[in-house]
């Protein structure tokens, strides 16, 4: 079927952006806006944008309702993935007639948006997990930093390194388990040094 020859799918829709602060709120959702009008595969009727309101913990909500134009099944499809809208109601034409081509080509669309973000995700994850090892890595340093010659309380250490004492129990247990450091009464303890003075 020629683009001549295809019906024009009409849907409102509504996109959401929420967090803090305001300005930043506003501005990305501003940007969104822009990137569906520049987007070639969609035509925006009608425009309404909600200005931001506060929400809780002093995050911002704000919202456009959008309603959009475009010729091909898989655009919608698409549209969802690279704009996330909380919300989608295809307007015009009441009835779709999908032809199996058409079917097929909305599903390899939908399967090749699907491996992106599964892509995305895999190297989000492996990248979170070097952090997380890498940051450990530094904290256990600092700690045995920290008790070069001393011996100190959860409480100065978590003064010296300026990570909560709930946090940073973990890292001390940890340490203490590879019997790096020691606990005396309350003070930790380098296990290969002597504590010299006490702070």
């Amino acid at each position: 079927m020629s683009d001549e020859e295809r019906p024009i799918i009409r849907a409102r829709t509504v996109i959401e952006v929420l967090g803090k602060p305001k300005e930043h709120v506003v501005s990305t959702l501003k940007e969104y806006i822009g990137k569906i009008k520049e987007d070639q595969n969609f035509k925006v009727i009608t425009e309404h944008t909600e200005e931001a309101v506060e929400q809780d913990e002093g995050m911002f909500s704000t919202f456009v309702e959008l309603e959009i134009e475009t010729k091909l099944y898989s655009n919608l499809a698409g549209f969802c993935f690279d704009y996330m809208p909380s919300s989608i109601e295809i307007v015009e034409p009441d009835k779709l007639t999908l032809k199996a081509a058409d079917m097929s080509d909305l599903m390899n669309d939908l399967q090749a948006k699907l491996h992106t973000l599964d892509m995305g995700v895999k190297q989000l994850r492996n990248e979170n997990t070097f952090l997380k090892r890498n940051v450990g890595t530094i904290l256990q340093n600092l700690i045995k930093v920290a008790l070069l010659g001393k011996k100190l309380g959860i409480e100065q250490l978590s003064k010296g390194t300026g990570i909560n004492q709930e946090e940073l129990k973990p890292f001390l247990d940890a340490l203490e388990k590879s019997e790096t450091i020691k606990k005396e009464g309350e003070f930790y303890v380098l296990n290969d040094g002597r504590p010299e003075t006490q702070s």
